[in-house]
């Protein structure tokens, strides 16, 4: 887990569930609701087919929003 501390602010263990972080504790109360919310939409859509964002939207995404 601590090379994954880095890069993600939540990460889900088998047989436990999940385990947020943040710098402090607002930032691990937004990470668990973003958390939380990023699950209910992994259930409303699974069985469809989403349309996914490319590689550049992406890119884009990331440029205008840099994760802390």
């Amino acid at each position: 887990m601590r090379s994954l501390a880095g890069k993600h602010s939540a990460v889900l263990l088998a047989n436990h569930g999940p385990v947020v972080a943040g710098k402090n504790l607002e930032a691990a109360v937004y990470a668990t609701e973003e958390l939380e919310e990023t699950a209910k939409l992994y259930l409303l859509l699974r069985g469809t087919n989403p349309r996914t964002l490319t590689p550049e939207q992406i890119a884009e995404l990331e440029a205008k929003f840099p994760r802390d």
